[in-house]
C-alpha cells in the first residue's frame, strides 16, 4: 500500500502517524517543504522516500512529487496531509490521480463553507443556530429581530477563530458594516455553551473506531482578548455527544478518516435547540484536533490514536484493545505579560510526578496556544481544575 503524506513534519508529533503506518507495513511517502536533513530522525526511519517542494502551496510542484510517486511506486492508494488548510489541496490531488480514499473535490464545499455546513445540519435535523449570510445592513438587523443580540460574524470560510467577532449593540453593528470584509461572512445566534469537541476515527462505513470528547474555552476569546488557553480531553465522550457525533459523521458522508467535530453543550436552554446540558453543532473539521490534542488524548484513554489511525487504513477496523484506566488530561499555557502566582518551579514540585508535556511552544502558536505549556495527566474533573488554576492564577 502506497500513502502520500504531505507535510509529514508539521505539525511536529505528525511524524507519528507515518511510524505507525510503517509499521504497520504501508509504503510511506513524505511530500514537505522543508530540507530532508531538518527532518527528525524518527520520520526519516518512517518514510520510505522524501520529495521536497519549495512550496506546498504551489499546486503544480506538489503535483508533480505525486506523479514520481507514483511512477517509481505504482498506484497511490492514500493521500492526506491531515490539516485544514491543505483539504482543498488533498482533494484535488486525489481526482487528479484516481484515489478514491479520502475527501473528493465535490465534497469540499460542505466542510470549508460555513453556510454550507448549516445547510447539512438542519437537512439531517441536527440542532444548530440560526444563520444569515452577510449582505445588507437591514437583512442583519431583520435577522437580530429574530435573535436578539448578542451575534457572532465570521468568515464563511475560514479555520479557528481568525477574523471572528462577537456584536452586542447597534452600534458595534454599525461599526462591522462601515468597514465589510471583502470576503464573504456568515451572521449566527450566540449560543450560551461549552464547546465540545467529539473526536473520532471513522471506517469506510461511516462507524467510529474510536470516539472521545475534548472540552474547549471559547477560542475567540482567546484570541482577542489575550487570555491563557486551557482545555482538557475526558476519559469518555457522553452518550448524547456520540449519538449526535455519529449522526453528524453520517449526515457528511464522511468515511476513513480522524474527524475533530465541534458542539456547543447548552449551559442555559435555548428554544428550538435543547435544555441545559444539550449539544448543538456548531462545525465539522474533518482532521485531528489542533496542538498536541491527539497527544493529550492518548494520555486521557490509555491508547495510541496513531496506531488506531493506521489500523483503520491498513485493516478497516480498530485493533488496538480497550485500556484498563482512562483519566483527564488537561493543558493550561501561560502567555507574556501575564503575572502568576506560582512559579515553574513550584509547578513542577505541586504536579511533576503527573506532568506529560511541559515545553515552550513555537512563536506562530504563541496568540492561541501560549508561550509555556504545561500538560498533566489527572484523576477526576476536580484534579483536573484544580490543576488549571494552579498553572494560571
Amino acid at each position: 500500500m502506497n500513502f502520500v503524506f504531505i507535510s509529514p513534519h508539521f505539525p511536529s508529533t505528525y511524524w507519528m502517524f507515518c511510524d505507525r503506518l510503517s509499521r504497520s507495513g504501508v509504503r510511506v511517502l513524505g511530500i514537505g517543504d522543508a530540507s530532508y536533513e531538518s527532518l527528525s530522525d524518527p520520520l526519516k526511519a518512517a518514510l520510505t522516500e522524501y520529495y521536497r517542494v519549495d512550496s506546498l502551496e504551489d499546486y503544480d510542484q506538489v503535483y508533480r512529487a505525486v506523479a514520481y510517486f507514483a511512477f517509481r511506486w505504482g498506484k497511490i492508494d492514500w493521500l492526506e496531509s491531515m490539516n485544514e488548510y491543505w483539504l482543498e489541496q488533498d482533494a484535488r490531488l486525489r481526482e487528479a490521480f484516481h484515489i478514491t480514499t479520502g475527501i473528493q473535490g465535490d465534497a469540499i464545499q460542505f466542510i470549508k463553507e460555513k453556510s454550507l455546513m448549516k445547510k447539512i445540519y438542519q437537512d439531517n435535523s441536527i440542532p444548530t443556530a440560526r444563520q444569515h449570510p452577510v449582505t445588507t445592513l437591514e437583512e442583519a438587523r431583520a435577522f437580530i429581530d429574530l435573535t436578539g443580540y448578542p451575534v457572532i460574524v465570521k468568515p464563511d470560510i475560514g479555520v479557528g477563530a481568525t477574523n471572528t467577532w462577537k456584536i452586542t449593540n447597534d452600534e458595534e453593528l454599525q461599526a462591522f458594516y462601515s468597514s465589510l470584509p471583502q470576503v464573504p461572512y456568515v451572521m449566527e445566534e450566540f449560543i450560551e455553551g461549552v464547546i465540545c469537541s467529539y473526536d473520532a476515527i471513522v471506517d469506510s462505513r461511516c462507524e467510529p473506531v474510536f470516539e472521545t470528547m475534548t472540552v474547549w474555552p471559547p477560542v475567540m476569546d482567546i484570541v482577542l482578548k489575550d487570555l491563557d488557553l486551557k482545555y482538557y480531553t475526558c476519559p469518555e465522550a457522553p452518550e448524547k455527544l456520540r449519538e449526535l457525533g455519529r449522526k453528524t459523521v453520517k449526515a457528511f458522508q464522511v468515511s476513513r478518516r480522524f474527524v475533530h467535530l465541534e458542539f456547543f453543550r447548552l449551559t442555559r436552554p435555548h428554544r428550538g435547540l435543547g435544555d441545559v446540558g444539550d449539544f448543538v453543532a456548531l462545525e465539522v473539521n474533518m482532521r485531528p484536533a489542533g496542538g498536541y490534542t491527539p497527544d493529550m488524548i492518548n494520555f486521557a484513554r490509555s491508547v495510541d490514536v496513531y496506531q488506531i489511525y493506521a489500523d483503520m487504513v491498513t485493516k478497516d477496523a480498530r485493533v488496538f484493545p480497550e485500556p484498563d484506566r482512562t483519566y483527564y488530561c488537561a493543558y493550561a499555557s501561560r502567555k507574556d505579560g501575564h503575572t502568576y502566582t506560582h512559579t515553574h518551579e513550584e509547578i513542577m514540585a505541586a504536579y511533576g510526578t503527573r506532568m506529560v508535556m511541559q515545553e515552550e511552544m513555537p512563536p506562530m502558536n504563541w496568540p492561541q496556544m501560549g508561550r509555556y505549556m504545561y500538560t498533566a495527566r489527572l484523576d477526576s474533573l476536580e484534579d483536573t481544575q484544580a490543576f488549571i488554576h494552579f498553572v494560571l492564577d
